[in-house]
């Protein structure tokens, strides 16, 4: 066999490190992460998040639901479920966010709320290099879409997106079943004092609609108006759904038989669904919509003859 040059053999090592290096760069390149979050800000990760902060109980249990919970080192208040997001250290209140709490977790991801975080921590984990994810669903396709993407961002896909599929299937079949019924005009009462409701931009008129009914002050601008009495008496829902704050139905949604007249009241259809169910952005709010949608059907039942 034929002497190889010299100078072959002292190659061989030089290109197999010029080898490994590119095969380290191609991975390297693979695995850094860019995304557009929902407030429209581009956020860059050299690697899957292997440290992440929730800022709000939804996000929490988000980030469970796409397989990402070992992920997770601090959570804000409130953050219930799964069993195990309830031994999370805490990094105080969506409201009021410990600053140096989260800090000394050191994430390398902090995954925030737009719509229930203030501005001023979000500015400050900026300000100390955190990378910041808004998530901002508003739909119930937008929970699902969030679920691929915070699978993406702490290098669950698989979780994340078999997840997605199944809240889209069972989010079909409720369509399937009630969307097409008629239409039952409801109110959707979040408190008492003061009193308030939403307006079809907010997530719970998508289950509204899910479900085969209308919001009877969806077209009111903000998000979460407060009303007076009056308007509720005026608009005359046939149905009137309450979440309040706790697993009880609040004492307040008989107050409404007060007013004889209404058909809400004259029907009996004052309804309560928890507020964990369907005031979160998370998969178990198919939970709250099966309910929703199952007492709007009730409802239906309780039309007079020609109605």
């Amino acid at each position: 066999m034929p002497q190889r040059p010299a100078l072959f053999h002292r190659l061989r090592p030089i290109s197999a490190v010029i080898l490994a290096a590119a095969s380290l760069a191609a991975t390297s390149a693979l695995a850094e992460i860019a995304i557009r979050d929902d407030t429209g800000r581009d956020v860059k990760l050299a690697r899957p998040a292997a440290r992440i902060v929730s800022l709000a109980p939804h996000v929490t249990e988000l980030l469970f639901a796409a397989g990402a919970g070992e992920r997770v080192v601090g959570a804000v208040a409130y953050s219930d479920y799964p069993e195990a997001a309830r031994s999370l250290p805490r990094v105080g209140g969506y409201a009021n966010v410990d600053m140096e709490a989260v800090a000394a977790l050191k994430p390398d991801l902090v995954i925030a709320w737009k719509s229930g975080n203030r501005d001023a921590h979000l500015d400050k984990l900026a300000a100390l290099g955190i990378p910041v994810f808004m998530n901002e669903p508003r739909n119930l396709d937008d929970v699902a879409r969030s679920l691929e993407t915070i699978g993406r961002l702490a290098g669950t896909e698989a979780a994340g997106r078999a997840a997605a599929d199944a809240f889209r299937a069972r989010k079909g079949a409720l369509a399937a079943r009630f969307g097409q019924r008629p239409r039952v005009r409801m109110f959707y009462q979040i408190w008492d004092k003061p009193l308030m409701t939403i307006n079809d931009e907010h997530l719970i008129s998508d289950v509204i609609r899910l479900c085969g009914g209308e919001n009877v002050f969806g077209r009111l601008t903000q998000l979460a108006p407060t009303i007076g009495v009056e308007s509720v008496l005026a608009a005359d829902p046939e149905v009137i759904v309450a979440s309040g704050m706790g697993e009880a139905r609040p004492e307040w949604l008989d107050n409404w038989k007060r007013w004889p007249k209404l058909v809400a009241t004259v029907r009996d259809n004052l309804y309560f669904v928890p507020p964990e169910l369907i005031q979160r952005h998370t998969p178990r709010i198919l939970d709250g919509a099966t309910t929703l949608c199952e007492q709007l059907d009730k409802a239906r039942g309780k039309r007079p003859a020609g109605n």
